[in-house]
């Protein structure tokens, strides 16, 4: 068994582990739980009654928290003519189409953090497929990151845009902020997070929809949360 460091062992003493928090009770004890030397990150986790081996069970997609999440992350946008113009003038860190595909395939260059293309550079991305998809960059209409509105998604990203998908056990992941961010903002953002997989219940799903949530910070315990802290 992994043997815990004292921070981590104080902070697991104040949380109750069969206790179901409300969602401002939550907050407020992943803030003192964040016993790291650094801005931890605060996550969410949310497990949901899915069969994801059917196809409309599969969620995936993503939001725009609203005090985003304290990351600043580099974009990359692989478009030609009008829309490259756009995707510099809205703050993409990088531009480019044939000669930034030949920089990640010749060099294996990653120095981004999200992949955005227009559909028409698309063919050109597909023998990268392979390189990118592990690393969770490869573009996708799901996501927002395959677009003819390059100014938006640049913008979205830049504001704070996280992406959701169900793993195979139905478990959803994001950041939800720093341990740096007042209660109400972290607040904000969970309700946000938790309210969009909410609403994208589907018809199919029978009985609870979902089975736990959870947040925690870097290297913190997880705190429960109870579901009927949120709008239903």
């Amino acid at each position: 068994m992994k043997k815990r460091g004292k921070r981590y062992n104080e902070a697991l003493a104040k949380v109750e582990k069969s206790k179901l928090y409300t969602k401002e009770e939550a907050v407020k004890l992943v803030k003192e739980t964040s016993k790291a030397k650094f801005d931890t990150t605060i996550e969410v986790a949310i497990n949901l009654n899915l069969d994801t081996k059917k196809a409309d069970q599969q969620l995936r997609g993503a939001i725009v928290l609203p005090n985003g999440t304290g990351k600043t992350k580099k974009v990359l946008v692989i478009a030609k003519g009008d829309n490259a113009k756009i995707a510099k003038e809205a703050g993409a860190d990088f531009v480019g189409d044939v000669d930034m595909i030949e920089k990640i395939e010749k060099e294996n260059w990653f120095g981004f953090d999200t992949l955005i293309a227009t559909p028409d550079t698309m063919p050109l991305l597909g023998k990268l497929g392979r390189v990118l998809g592990p690393k969770g960059l490869m573009p996708n209409p799901k996501t927002g990151t395959v677009t003819t509105d390059v100014r938006k998604a640049v913008s979205d990203v830049k504001s704070g845009r996280v992406e959701y998908r169900t793993d195979s056990f139905g478990n959803i992941h994001s950041i939800i902020g720093k341990s740096s961010f007042e209660s109400d903002k972290l607040l904000e953002n969970l309700n946000a997070f938790v309210n969009t997989i909410l609403k994208l219940k589907p018809a199919t799903v029978k009985g609870d929809y979902v089975k736990s949530i959870s947040i925690s910070s870097t290297m913190g315990p997880g705190i429960k949360v109870n579901i009927n802290s949120f709008d239903k």
